[in-house]
Formats: C-alpha cells, sequence, structure tokens
C-alpha cells in the first residue's frame, strides 16, 4: 500500500442511503419520545429552574426570581407572578435560551418547555448516526448505533425533560463529529498534495501548513455552545484537541515527514488552539449577549461599583461584571455550601457506568386501587419517572469499552480510542467533585460514546466491509515487506500477545458461516435491548405500575 493509499480516507459510496436510514432512525427516536411528551402537566424535578429561567430569558433577556408558590400558579396559566429583582443562577444561557425557542413557539406549558429537549434528544440519534458511520466506514454500524440509542432508557427520559444536559451532550458529540470529519480532511489534504506533486511521500519535509481547517474550527464553535451550556465541556474539549493533535503528528509520520512530524504540536497545535480554545471562548461569550447588552442581570452592575478594579480597566465593565458574575458561580459550584449539601439521589460517579443509583425525576406513591388507573384488585399504585438507561445497554458496554480499550491500545486501531476518551473525559473529572452531591443523569454526555463503543466492537464480530482495510493500518508508516513469508514464520513470531484481542475481533477474514452467526447474536442482542427498553418503559413515563409490577422493575437496590 503506497503512502497516498494509507492517507486517502473514502467514505462509503451509499450517500443518498446512509441519509435516508439516518432520517428514518432519527424519526423513531424523535416519535416514541414525543408520546405524551406534556405529561406530567407540571415542572418536575429541575424544571422547576430551568423551564422558568427559559421563560425570564425570553422575557428580559436576563433570569428572574420566582416566587416560592410560582409551579402552581404557571401550571394554572398565571405568569405575572415573576419578581422584578435577578436571580443568581450557576449555569450559562445556550441550554435555556433553547427551552426559550419551545416556550416561545407553545408557550409557557410542559409540552412548550420540553419541546426543545425532544428536538435535541432526536439530534443526539442524528449525531451518533453520522460519528459511526464516518469512523467505521459503514452505514450498517452508524445505524446500529443509533437504534441503540434510541432504545437507551436514560437518553430517552433526558429527551423528554427541560434540563441542560441533553443538549450539552448534542453538542459535544457534533463537535467531536467534526474533529473526525477534520482528521480525514487532513489527511486527504496530504494526499492531495504529494499525488498533486508526483511524490512518492514528503521525504523528511514537514508538508503544507493547512492552518484554515474548516473542520475544526465547527468543532470550536460546538464546543463553545457545549461551554455556553455547561461547563464540564471544558474536559472533553481538552481531551479530544489533544487526540486532534497526536492524528496531525501520525498523519504527517505516515506521509513521510520523519523526525519533523513531531513539529506538528507546535505548527499544527497554536492554529488548533485558536480553532479550538480561543474560538470556543468567544462563542462563549457570545451566549451571554442578552445579559450583557441589558442592565438588569445579576451583577450585572459589578464594574459600575468597582470602576478601579484591573478587570474593568482592562476589559471594560460590561465584560468585567462578566467575568466576576463567573467567579461567583465557580464559588459556588466549589465552595462549602454545595459541599455540604446532601440528596436522596446522590450517585458517586463510581457506579454510573454500571447503574448503581439512578435519579428519581417524578414519583407519585400509594395511589388507591381503583383510582388514577390503579386496578381495582392491586394493593396500591406508583407512578415514577426514573432517570435510568437501558440495563442490557449499559452493561454491555461496560464490557465493550474494555475491548476498545484494548483494541486501541494494543491493536493500534485508532477509532476504537474515540469512545475511550469520550467516556473518561466525560467521566473521570467528576471524581474530584465526589464531595458532593451528583446524579446519574450527568452521565448523558457518556453514553454516546458507550454506544460508540458497543456498535464498533460489533462491527468487527460482524467483518463489516469497513473493517476490510484496518483501522490501525492507517497510522502505520509503510514498511518494506519480510524477508520470509508470513505463512513460514512460528506463530509466536506473527504478532504480540497484545494483538491477540485485536485478532479475534479482526473482522473481513470471517468465514460465511461464522458471519452468519456473529449476526445472528447481534440481531439477538438489539432484540434484548429493546425489550429491555420495553420492560422499563413505564417508569420512564409515569406509567401506571401497582407496587408488585414495580419492584420487578427495581432490579438493584440503588434504583429505589
Amino acid at each position: 500500500m503506497t503512502v497516498v493509499e494509507r492517507l486517502r480516507v473514502e467514505q462509503p459510496t451509499d450517500r443518498a442511503f446512509s441519509w435516508a436510514i439516518t432520517a428514518l432512525i432519527t424519526l423513531i427516536g424523535f416519535v416514541i419520545r414525543s408520546v405524551n411528551l406534556a405529561y406530567p402537566n407540571k415542572l418536575v424535578f429541575d424544571e422547576t429552574y430551568y423551564a422558568k429561567d427559559a421563560y425570564s430569558l425570553l422575557r428580559f433577556g436576563y433570569e428572574r426570581e420566582w416566587p416560592d408558590n410560582a409551579n402552581d400558579a404557571i401550571v394554572a396559566g398565571n405568569l405575572d407572578v415573576m419578581k422584578d429583582s435577578a436571580a443568581f443562577i450557576v449555569h450559562p444561557q445556550i441550554g435555556k435560551w433553547l427551552i426559550a425557542f419551545g416556550e416561545y413557539l407553545f408557550g409557557m406549558n410542559s409540552f412548550g418547555w420540553r419541546f426543545s429537549s425532544l428536538v435535541f434528544g432526536a439530534l443526539l440519534i442524528f449525531v451518533v448516526i453520522r460519528l459511526v458511520r464516518r469512523i467505521s466506514r459503514s452505514t450498517l454500524i452508524g445505524g446500529l448505533a443509533g437504534l441503540l440509542l434510541a432504545f437507551d432508557g436514560l437518553a430517552f427520559v433526558m429527551s423528554r425533560i427541560a434540563l441542560l444536559d441533553i443538549f450539552l451532550a448534542v453538542f459535544v458529540v457534533a463537535a467531536v463529529g467534526c474533529l473526525i470529519a477534520d482528521r480525514d480532511w487532513f489527511r486527504n489534504k496530504l494526499a492531495d498534495h504529494l499525488s498533486g506533486n508526483g511524490l512518492a511521500d514528503l521525504g523528511g519535509k514537514y508538508g503544507p501548513a493547512l492552518i484554515i481547517r474548516p473542520w475544526r474550527i465547527a468543532a470550536g464553535v460546538c464546543f463553545g455552545l457545549a461551554l455556553g451550556t455547561k461547563w464540564n465541556a471544558l474536559y472533553p474539549l481538552a481531551a479530544f484537541a489533544l487526540l486532534s493533535l497526536a492524528w496531525d503528528v501520525g498523519a504527517r509520520r505516515v506521509a513521510g515527514a520523519g523526525v519533523r512530524s513531531s513539529l506538528a504540536i507546535i505548527r499544527d497545535g497554536i492554529p488548533a488552539f485558536v480553532s479550538l480554545v480561543v474560538l470556543s471562548v468567544i462563542i462563549y461569550v457570545a451566549s451571554w449577549a442578552s445579559w450583557l447588552a441589558g442592565s438588569g442581570g445579576y451583577m450585572r452592575d459589578w464594574g459600575q461599583k468597582h470602576p478601579d478594579a484591573l478587570s474593568v480597566r482592562l476589559l471594560g465593565d460590561p465584560l468585567a461584571s462578566l467575568l466576576a458574575y463567573n467567579q461567583a458561580i465557580w464559588n459556588f459550584h466549589t465552595g462549602d455550601g454545595i459541599a455540604q449539601a446532601t440528596h436522596p439521589y446522590d450517585a458517586n460517579p463510581s457506579g454510573w457506568l454500571v447503574l448503581a443509583r439512578v435519579i428519581g425525576i417524578d414519583a407519585v406513591l400509594d395511589i388507591p386501587a381503583g383510582t388514577d388507573g390503579c386496578p381495582a384488585n392491586a394493593e396500591k399504585c406508583y407512578r415514577v419517572i426514573s432517570g435510568i438507561g437501558t440495563p442490557a445497554l449499559w452493561w454491555a458496554a461496560v464490557i465493550a469499552l474494555v475491548i476498545a480499550l484494548i483494541l486501541w491500545v494494543g491493536g493500534r486501531d485508532w477509532r476504537f480510542g474515540i469512545p475511550v476518551v469520550g467516556v473518561l473525559s466525560n467521566w473521570l473529572p467528576w471524581f474530584q467533585y465526589s464531595d458532593r452531591p451528583q446524579f446519574l443523569f450527568y452521565a448523558i454526555t457518556i453514553i454516546p460514546f458507550s454506544v460508540t463503543a458497543v456498535a464498533l466492537v460489533l462491527g468487527r464480530l460482524l467483518g463489516t466491509a469497513a473493517d476490510l482495510r484496518s483501522g490501525a493500518a492507517e497510522d502505520q508508516t509503510p514498511a518494506p515487506p519480510p524477508p520470509v513469508p508470513a505463512r513460514a514464520r512460528p506463530e509466536h513470531a506473527r504478532g504480540a500477545p497484545s494483538r491477540a484481542l485485536a485478532g479475534l475481533f479482526s473482522a473481513g477474514s470471517l468465514p460465511l458461516d461464522r458471519r452468519a452467526v456473529a449476526a445472528i447474536g447481534i440481531g439477538a442482542f438489539i432484540a434484548l435491548v429493546g425489550a429491555n427498553f420495553a420492560f422499563i418503559y413505564p417508569i420512564l413515563t409515569d406509567g401506571v405500575l401497582t407496587y408488585q409490577q414495580w419492584r420487578a422493575r427495581m432490579w438493584i437496590r440503588g434504583w429505589i
């Protein structure tokens, strides 16, 4: 294989079909999430903050305080109860503006404040399908990832309530997708440079600078929107920025830059920092435009009250006030007040991946028999909304992530690094905040990458056409042919033990009968996930269950 062939990235040719599959699976996810979206007709869980903040943004451009009885008044249709004073909020505004868009379209009601979450819940399926298709080079595997995500319980619930995290997940996954597209773009540009100049390789030269990279700029915009929704997007931004830079170094090494490929850390790294980090900060600041433009927001007058502050002299009144406000938000998240807080659904991140503790969104307990849909012969009934992932999918994902780590490190297949880095960068940072209440729904940014790991591993088992060209080969410098044919060498000399698992999952070499068995197994797994989702569906949607039916779905004590 020539250097140009190793660099060249070709996407599957079934473009029209892939978009049809993407649209179909996204539509399926949208439809099942939209059923009875407005129920329950009240503010549940943290909707009490974000739905009201969104309406306040829509009316005034900043968040105002509400009286204690505001929730009942809102449900009754009385919206004129908002106070005149500005509210101290602890998250940026992008997600709340998106919630406000639904309220603008449909009114300040349960359907209105949940509509944007519904749309973004479907968009999350969409971006995962496109991301996995691009890295697997397979529409089948991309569609498989989307279908699994469509039937995940936590993604389902977060698509039906007005919280910020579903927006965060979409922006983060979209940003990663843009970086993967940038990787393909960059390698193709290097290939074009070689073929256009009639070169076999770079011959030890650095190669074209390629400073302006559209997909990397798009990733910076998406990361900025993610930061403008919740600050914890900073961790995947840092992790994937470094991974993207490592891809640049690897691509130049494959192209023949030799020792000069390490210069990419600086020469590609500086433009990458501007495109990702600097642009993200600009987008983040711009997301506060309504607060900056007005005068009534919380701490908006800080600059006027502190005219001699260095930040005011350097940045001006509005930006200095914003900086001080963000410092106050940081102090809230890291201060003693939240560290000493407690919550019945506090879930240590060590148990997130195995669903050790779920989150209660809504609960109506002890419904008498013969009322509210409870059977007359029942002891009592429950209506609950539990934020819980589909167990069959999440538990399989733990195994898939271990396999992905081995295939990335041992098999040197770059594709499997994406779900590993995605999960770790959205999971490990939470351990430093273990002294404060944390909740399973934070893991909504993890499940898209877990599903990616599952789909890629199943793709290797199935033996898709995408794996006929190993992902590991893309980042390996061409080597001279061995002097002795592989068949003549002893088995122990053919590869390191660390590649044993990679060989086990090597596709393209599976006999037809083994591929048929793998296909049957994968079909059974999809059916299992679907059945598991159907079984827990009542506890995702406030369905009426007898006490015995509810307990049958509480497999672990931490789910109660």
